[in-house]
């Protein structure tokens, strides 16, 4: 068995897709199957192509919108690899055609991981660019997949709201449970580095110099993700922090790749809302009110080491989104044992009845979490005792290691493969009605 795995990109241009698509290719070739990855250029995939390795993994120049991505050597070497079935990971790109293409001419099956970009959010975001991607290319795809694969109950929904028939795999994400130690209560708070936690760097996160407990918000800088409102709700809660029984000094620490310049826009707020911030990136930077510390720090994007000291190093951590498909950033934090604050459209359920997260309710009416609903959460965090939020971390790290490690979401992803070249009657995963 052959499998392509085809994305716009193999790099960490495409966020967490990219470490889902990354792991998925390893664990497929651990458990025998052969997999290429094939994808577009990028600026990024000179620092990630090494991680690759040992998959096959090429990338093609692109030319015309950088918006569509036409690469005209993608669709020669789909053909070339004589692959049995492409698994797609990506939509409104190029690869969209390409696969359409790849399986009128070889005449074998395609799957597709719409990875949350079916989600009725994500489809008001540029929703005229969407509509007409639709119209020329992207419904025919769609509609054309032998199987659909959906992380969560929600999105297999989504996928029937938007009129496909399909039959849907409904396969998590996974999570890599070998590179994530349960640190706990973060150790370093007096300056000092605990040697249990693995000794990287200190220049790799700032966290551990802190005096304060940190909440941790990890990925990317874009609307979607409700950063507005977690700030507005911080300036709020800072305000009222002497009102609140048994808390100790936070600060929040925001981390992760700038989309569309809305990372300027959250330190113009925070500077109307008179929160005190530091960007970590630029030394010089005074406070926006230099007679407090920063409560708010903006520490860039984090990877590879960088970015495991930071879940290592925080207390505990935050995604107040909008939208999401099944967050990698809410399973990684639990494999390192934090607790975790998340909004329901973050489509983990089983977080909130394993009672390993605080739930942040939504706005009313608004179907977006609210300002009100993340100070309720910042209040419930700021005042649970230190031994319960570690239970609840830990809560979250059993969590993932019964439902999300990638051997068995790997394993169910190759039964449909399997069941897709040789028929037979479908895995359990997989949904026909």
């Amino acid at each position: 068995m052959k499998i392509i795995h085809l994305s716009a990109y193999l790099s960490r241009r495409a966020g967490g897709i990219f470490e889902i698509e990354l792991a998925v290719a390893l664990h497929l070739r651990q458990q025998g199957v052969v997999v290429a990855a094939l994808g577009l250029a990028d600026a990024d995939w000179p620092k990630d192509s090494a991680r690759w390795s040992p998959v096959p993994a090429r990338v093609f120049p692109t030319s015309g919108p950088a918006i569509f991505g036409y690469a005209p050597g993608l669709l020669p070497q789909m053909f070339a690899e004589q692959a049995d079935l492409v698994h797609l990971h990506y939509m409104w790109m190029y690869p969209s055609v390409a696969v359409r293409r790849w399986a009128t001419k070889t005449r074998q099956p395609y799957l597709v991981t719409p990875n949350g970009m079916l989600e009725p959010w994500a489809l008001k975001n540029s929703a005229w660019k969407k509509k007409l991607a639709g119209m020329f290319y992207e419904n025919r795809m769609l509609h054309g997949a032998a199987c659909l694969q959906a992380n969560t109950e929600k999105e297999a929904a989504d996928f029937r709201a938007y009129g496909l028939t399909n039959p849907i795999a409904i396969i998590p994400n996974g999570i890599d449970l070998t590179g994530a130690v349960a640190s706990g209560e973060r150790g370093a708070r007096s300056g000092e580095r605990r040697a249990e936690d693995g000794g990287l760097p200190s220049a790799l996160c700032p966290l551990p110099t802190l005096q304060r407990k940190v909440l941790l918000y990890l990925g990317r800088i874009h609307p979607k993700k409700g950063l507005v409102h977690l700030l507005r709700a911080w300036g709020q809660i800072q305000n009222l922090k002497f009102k609140i029984q048994n808390s100790e000094p936070w600060v929040l620490a925001i981390a992760g790749w700038d989309q569309g310049g809305h990372e300027a826009e959250l330190k113009q707020l925070a500077t109307e809302l008179g929160i005190p911030f530091a960007d970590i990136r630029e030394p010089n930077l005074q406070p926006a009110t230099c007679h407090l510390p920063p409560s708010l720090l903006f520490l860039g994007p984090q990877f590879g080491d960088a970015k495991t000291a930071c879940y290592r190093d925080c207390d505990a951590f935050i995604l107040p989104s909008f939208s999401e498909g099944l967050p990698m950033v809410v399973l990684e934090a639990w494999a390192h044992g934090k607790p975790v604050l998340m909004t329901p459209a973050c489509n983990l359920p089983e977080g909130f009845a394993a009672n390993a997260a605080i739930r942040i309710e939504h706005g009313a009416g608004s179907g977006a979490p609210g300002t009100e609903g993340i100070e309720r959460g910042l209040r419930e965090l700021f005042q649970t005792p230190g031994a319960q939020l570690r239970a609840l971390g830990a809560r979250g790290r059993a969590l993932v290691a019964e439902k999300f490690a990638w051997p068995k979401v790997a394993a169910e992803l190759h039964s449909v493969y399997r069941w897709l070249l040789g028929g037979g009657p479908p895995p359990g995963c997989v949904r026909l009605d």
